[in-house]
């Protein structure tokens, strides 16, 4: 039996090579700093941090600090509120494009996918001259959770209409003619069908709104957010608190995936329904 019926001596393909290659390289670029900053913030010298002199000094100070501490309540109430009213249109926009049939349908899903073109700070900029000049409405927490909504929902708009593009609207029609209203119905056909797309739709729009700062900082003034806070702390230089922060809003965001992913596989949670 030669070597080869045992996978041995097989010629890897040059191409296969440079994918790979590049694919390593993808990844280190995009973990690489993720890593860094999570393994510095353990670091005494933040400035060489090699070897690690591992201290725990960094996420003290940053627990102590009641800055800190105001700026991370305001930014889980923003990404909360933000995301409510983001999956809330999102959720609404989708239903109504792909349940109701109109030639202006392909206008309708344009409006609704827009602000992903437009920069944040250009969305941030024009929602406080809106609010400021003819609403009359000042910069505060409220106006900040609708302003980072406009992109929120966006994205949750594409969420939602990629497993409602496959649902069988036959169900609810047939609900109806049985006597169902159209709350009902939603509420016990539609709802416990799509409930993941929605699910998915509110985790991307509060991770958006959380870490956000353009928008936020132009709605919000004075009140501090976590990326606010951050921002203005680089004018004395990266200190060790800032590589704590960083570390802990890069857990908190791949534990959500991981909650995410681990539902997907225990079957808690499906995307993709196909409809009966």
């Amino acid at each position: 039996m030669s070597a080869g019926s045992f996978g041995f001596g097989r010629r890897v393909a040059p191409t296969a090579i440079i994918l790979a290659a590049g694919l390593v390289l993808l990844y280190v670029f995009l973990y690489a700093p993720i890593l860094y900053v999570v393994y510095t913030s353990f670091a005494t010298d933040v400035v060489w941090p090699f070897p690690l002199d591992f201290t725990l000094t960094a996420y003290e100070d940053l627990f102590a600090s009641s800055l800190y501490g105001e700026a991370l309540s305001n930014s889980l109430k923003l990404a909360f509120g933000s995301a409510v009213i983001s999956t809330f249109l999102a959720a609404g926009g989708a239903i109504a494009v792909l349940r109701y049939r109109s030639r202006r349908r392909g206008l309708v899903m344009f409006l609704f996918i827009a602000p992903l073109f437009v920069a944040d700070l250009l969305i941030g900029i024009s929602i406080l001259a809106f609010n400021a000049r003819v609403l009359g409405l000042p910069g505060n927490l409220v106006s900040a959770m609708a302003a980072n909504a406009v992109q929120g929902t966006a994205f949750g708009f594409l969420i939602i209409l990629a497993q409602l593009v496959r649902y069988n609207w036959s169900m609810d029609d047939a609900a109806m003619v049985f006597g169902a209203g159209p709350l009902r119905c939603f509420a016990e056909i539609t709802l416990p069908t799509i409930w993941p797309s929605l699910f998915g739709a509110f985790l991307i729009a509060f991770i958006l709104a959380f870490n956000n700062l353009e928008i936020t900082f132009y709605n919000l003034g004075a009140i501090p957010t976590l990326p606010s806070v951050a921002w203005g702390s680089l004018r004395f230089g990266l200190g060790p608190e800032l590589f704590a922060l960083a570390a802990l809003v890069n857990a908190f965001v791949f534990a959500i995936f991981a909650a995410m992913y681990g539902l997907m596989k225990t079957g808690l949670v499906k995307f993709g329904y196909r409809g009966q």
